[in-house]
This record gives structure tokens, sequence and C-alpha cells, in this order.
């Protein structure tokens, strides 16, 4: 078996990963994030997937490197991580009672080749009330994730439904991760 690397540090994309049945060691790439001027969530997370790949590709380089960034945009703005609780709030007042969209760039790269996918899944997020809010800001889950939500967590009860791969939602889409792993002759 070749070599594989996940370039991630999020337990999310670990347990995703691990769902495939695939032996890989974990290292967490260090690049600049900064969204640049007029990009889009589309570009923005290909971009940071691709980046991502290539940093702990030069590394090892004899490696198969699983990279991928995930982002809640809506109408293709990206909204980012809550930086405080007022911050999750004005989030969840952007996306509360209407569709937005979860994108993930993915990146599989070798020393010789790079494919990639992005992926695209619409979620319906209810209206939520101050004490919704309230209560969910107190369970400690928003913190760190795009959009301040995570559907594997207390927030499932407030999406009434996806459009999409619920995986990518998670953080890595699954299907579309298999089929780059045999374009890269990893997985037949």
């Amino acid at each position: 078996m070749a070599h594989l690397i996940l370039a991630s540090s999020s337990p999310r994309r670990r347990e995703l990963l691990e769902q495939l049945g695939l032996e890989f060691e974990i290292h967490s790439p260090d690049i600049d994030e900064s969204i640049q001027n007029n990009e889009t969530a589309q570009d923005y997370v290909q971009r940071l997937a691709f980046q991502k790949a290539y940093a702990i590709l030069k590394n090892y380089p004899d490696a198969i490197v699983i990279a991928a960034d995930t982002s809640v945009a809506i109408d293709d703005k990206i909204i980012g991580k809550p930086e405080s609780k007022q911050h999750a709030f004005d989030i969840w007042q952007k996306i509360s009672g209407r569709m937005h969209d979860v994108v993930t760039g993915v990146c599989v790269a070798t020393r010789h080749q790079n494919v990639q996918s992005v992926v695209r899944t619409s979620v319906e997020f209810q209206h939520l009330s101050l004490i919704d809010m309230e209560n969910y800001w107190a369970t400690g889950e928003p913190l760190g994730k795009a959009g301040a939500y995570a559907i594997q967590g207390i927030a499932a009860q407030y999406i009434p439904r996806i459009e999409g791969s619920y995986s990518n939602v998670v953080g890595l889409p699954l299907h579309e991760t298999v089929q780059l792993l045999k374009a890269v002759k990893v997985l037949n």
C-alpha cells in the first residue's frame, strides 16, 4: 500500500477517511488561509486543498496526500468560523430560515500528479430563535466550525434537509475522495 497522508488535523476528516478502511498518517499543513480579493467559495476551497496537499508533499515526496478544505457560503460569500459568541449569532442570523452551501475542495496529490474535486451541498437551516442560539452556543459545539455548526452533532436538530453529500457537510465528501484515490491508482 502506498504511503498515504491526510493533510488535516480535523478529527471529522480522520473519522470519515477511517470509514474507508484505509491506513494513513496525519500531518497538518501550515498555510495562509486568508481569502483573496473577489475569490469565490469554490475557488477558495480548491486553492487551499491544493496548497495543503503540496505543503505536506514537499516534506514527504513519495507519499500520496489527501487534502481538503470546507467552507460555508451564502450567495457564494464565505461565512467562516465564529470568532466570538456575537459572530456566531451573526452567522446563524444569516443562515437561519434559508438554504446555504457547504463547499469542499479535495486534492489528492503525488509527486507526479494531482487530481481535484469541488463538492457543493445545499443545507437548509431552520429559523433559530434567540433561545435556540443561546442554548446551542452553550454546548461549545459551534467553536471552530465553518458556519458555526456541526451537522453530525447537536445542530442536526436544526437541519430539516440537505441536497447533496452528507459527508461533504461533515468535512470530506467520501464518494468524490474515493474517485480521486482511484484516479491515482491507490484504490481499484
